[in-house]
């Protein structure tokens, strides 16, 4: 088979001696502008707007408490059976987080559980 390209290529040798002479005033302004470009120093901060609040999920304010309680309390639960579900399946570290995430989600079942326990109806 005919190759089209020589190995190795025929080039012209690269002078590797040929004078490479840094201008200081040159290099300056190149990198002045680069800062500039990139950082901007001299560009006047502006102040970032704060975030509103979401309302795309609102609770109605006629909702009594131990409605939002028995919510609560359904919330926690639900996590808290997902959460069991992923421990059986993972190992190691991440067996270990998901049991810290199990025992807290189960804290706050039982605590809300207490409130709705102690809660009396006016």
């Amino acid at each position: 088979m005919f190759k089209v390209t020589p190995n190795p290529p025929n080039t012209d040798p690269v002078a590797f001696d040929a004078p490479f002479i840094v201008d200081p005033e040159k290099m300056k302004a190149a990198a002045d502008r680069a800062l500039s470009f990139y950082l901007n120093p001299g560009a006047t901060k502006t102040q970032i707007p704060s975030r509103r609040s979401g309302t795309f999920f609102t609770i109605d304010a006629a909702v009594d408490d131990e409605t939002l309680l028995v919510e609560v309390f359904e919330a926690l639960s639900t996590a808290r059976a997902m959460v069991n579900d992923l421990v059986e399946l993972s190992d190691g570290p991440r067996r270990h987080t998901m049991l810290v995430l199990h025992r807290s989600l189960v804290m706050g079942e039982m605590a809300a559980n207490r409130v709705l326990d102690n809660h009396k109806p006016v």
